[in-house]
């Protein structure tokens, strides 16, 4: 489990966002926008390809370490190292543990833990963001019920990682929240490079 826990983390603590923006010429993403390496941010850049590639690999990660660590370990592999990869995406060690917010890695993840959880969680942040525009809305609202959708599911194991995953969503989404508070929190397309 230790080990299944390392791969998932360093798997998880590849930044393809920041990779992404800079191997296009797009600059810096911690100079960007909201500073975040995920997509949100490289979506300010303009660049939506890139925007949607960051996506796929950000949630891929997650995917790839669930479905690794099942083959070789089983499913409480599969649960240790998917978590373990959302961590790493939160808090890189190749980035002095200054990660993104950890979205996209929670849906890929939770997609390959259980399917029909994944999309329910991503068809909520989906329909959240299509009503407000929103992303951090989005991603709060996806977070705090995918756990409870798992119980539901009777999935108490998948519940517990993704309370897990769903709390250092909020602990990362700290100064958004304050924003959403407040009325100043940007909707999607807004905020293009500076």
């Amino acid at each position: 489990m230790i080990l299944w826990a390392i791969f998932g983390y360093l798997l998880g603590s590849v930044p393809f966002g920041l990779v992404i923006a800079r191997a296009l010429g797009l600059g810096d993403l911690r100079q960007i926008g909201s500073g975040n390496i995920g997509a949100t941010n490289v979506l300010r850049t303009g660049n939506k390809p890139a925007a949607l590639a960051t996506l796929l690999l950000d949630s891929g990660k997650g995917a790839i370490a669930v479905l690794l660590a099942r083959h070789f370990g089983g499913e409480s592999a599969a649960l240790v190292a998917g978590a373990a990869a959302f961590l790493g995406h939160c808090y890189p060690v190749w980035l002095r543990f200054q990660g993104g917010k950890g979205v996209a890695t929670f849906l890929g993840t939770l997609i390959a833990l259980n399917w029909p959880l994944g999309l329910i969680a991503c068809a909520t942040w989906a329909a959240t963001a299509a009503i407000s525009r929103i992303s951090s809305l989005s991603a709060l609202l996806a977070a705090a019920l995918a756990p409870v959708f798992a119980w539901a599911m009777g999935r108490t194991d998948i519940a517990a990682a993704a309370a897990f995953m769903a709390i250092l969503i909020f602990v990362r989404h700290k100064a958004n929240i304050a924003r959403l508070l407040d009325g100043s929190e940007p909707r999607i397309g807004a905020g293009r490079k500076r």
